[in-house]
């Protein structure tokens, strides 16, 4: 009996230290799960930035060197050449990830992994602020070199957009939705309202929805060129959007809501645009082979942005999401090729601010450079004779920019000064 009693002690103290132990790697595997989840969800994120950054850089490319061949919107599709019109295409994706993503980066300062939930006002009105400063005093020098016109752009809009999530950040989620979705589908039906400069609502009405000129002579012109209430639809979904990218939604689950948003996105812009229904002021129409077909129908107007031109922006930024997450994030126990294009896009998307301003400054220098030691060749303009130029202008800047852009990311990662953080 006493043999029994001590086999049975044994087991039980066997029992008990499989379960210490089996609890003690619960707890210490718990935060390693945890943090590659984050890393995996911040990681596309990133991607996701920097992939848009470039896009962005190529565009800018064009605006700085392609000038002479400038394209209006939506664009003139008699004169607009494939390759411009790729390029230009691709960088409508550029506002409305940022902008989106603004959305849901609030979201995710106000819902941190750890910890109580915190406001992400105080956050809003100081980066929103910040970036409205930003855009007058610091980037609208970097376009043409003088201030001849105060130009708002993408900056000017993110930092508008910004204040007013600020302003609404206490509406429960469900009307958040409600009205960001109101204001994305609904802004269409305002475009046959409009007021003239010498009327009461002009100066509003430019900064919400026609793009236009606030001041039109004197020293110094403004212009308004991202009229913003479609934006501050944008940055609301993105804030509602926010819990999707929790570290406690499982990363497959992340996947197939994305997966579902994208593919209800196309599927509405599928019909709405197929049918000529709605969501876009200029109808398609057949071209004379599939190619200008095509055109036609992707010839989506940006300024402000229509339903038809969200849609296939949106849904595209939602596939992409999926696809870095899923192959890129891990790839590098697969495919050290897509490892090392991950990282980089992430490098790129970890410092947007800091990398928007330095490739501005950097074209600005080489434009001025260019014409300078080659003369203007196009009129008062200097520039290239091809979308092939552009490209390759393009490339060497990447390649050009990167060591400064890591460097500088690896500094905003151990620097303890707050306003790094703006960058």
């Amino acid at each position: 009996m006493s043999s029994n009693i001590s086999r049975s002690k044994n087991r039980s103290n066997i029992n008990t230290d499989q379960a210490l132990s089996a609890n003690k790697m619960d707890k210490e595997s718990t935060p390693a799960i945890s943090h590659s989840r984050i890393k995996s969800r911040i990681n596309s994120i990133d991607m996701m930035r920097g992939a848009v950054m470039l896009i962005m850089l190529l565009d800018h490319v064009r605006e700085r060197f392609f000038l002479h061949m400038q394209v209006s919107d939506p664009m003139d599709l008699t004169t607009t050449s494939w390759g411009l019109f790729l390029s230009r295409f691709a960088a409508h994706f550029c506002a409305p990830v940022f902008v989106f993503l603004t959305g849901v980066s609030a979201w995710l300062y106000a819902n941190r992994g750890h910890g109580q939930p915190r406001s992400a006002r105080a956050f809003l009105i100081k980066r929103g602020l910040f970036l409205i400063a930003l855009e007058i005093l610091v980037i609208n020098i970097s376009w043409m070199g003088n201030y001849h016109t105060l130009w708002l752009q993408v900056i000017w809009v993110i930092g508008l957009s910004m204040l007013t999530l600020a302003a609404l950040i206490n509406l429960p989620r469900p009307w958040m939705a409600v009205l960001g979705l109101a204001i994305v589908f609904g802004h269409n039906l305002l475009t046959p309202i409009g007021f003239q400069p010498n009327e009461w609502a002009y100066g509003l009405w430019t900064i919400l929805h026609d793009r236009g000129y606030l001041v039109s002579e004197g020293a110094l012109k403004i212009k308004v060129s991202y009229p913003a209430l479609p934006w501050m639809g944008v940055i609301l979904l993105g804030y509602v959007a926010g819990p999707i990218f929790s570290d406690k939604l499982d990363a497959s689950a992340r996947q197939q809501k994305l997966l579902l948003l994208g593919g209800s996105c196309f599927a509405l812009f599928v019909l709405l645009r197929g049918f000529n229904i709605y969501g876009e002021t200029l109808p398609w129409q057949a071209g004379a082979h599939l190619g200008e077909t095509l055109m036609s129908i992707f010839n989506l107007t940006k300024y402000p942005p229509s339903l038809s031109f969200l849609l296939v922006t949106l849904g595209g930024m939602f596939f992409c999401l999926v696809a870095f997450e899923r192959h890129f994030t891990s790839a590098g126990e697969t495919d050290g090729r897509l490892a090392r294009v991950g990282h980089g896009l992430s490098v790129f998307g970890s410092v947007p601010m800091f990398f928007y301003i330095l490739h501005l400054y950097v074209l600005l220098l080489l434009y001025t450079l260019a014409k300078l030691t080659f003369g203007a060749n196009h009129g008062e303009l200097f520039g290239v004779n091809s979308m092939g130029w552009i490209g390759l202008i393009a490339g060497v800047l990447i390649i050009v920019l990167y060591y400064p852009v890591k460097q500088f990311s690896e500094y905003k990662k151990h620097s303890t000064q707050a306003w790094i953080k703006y960058l």
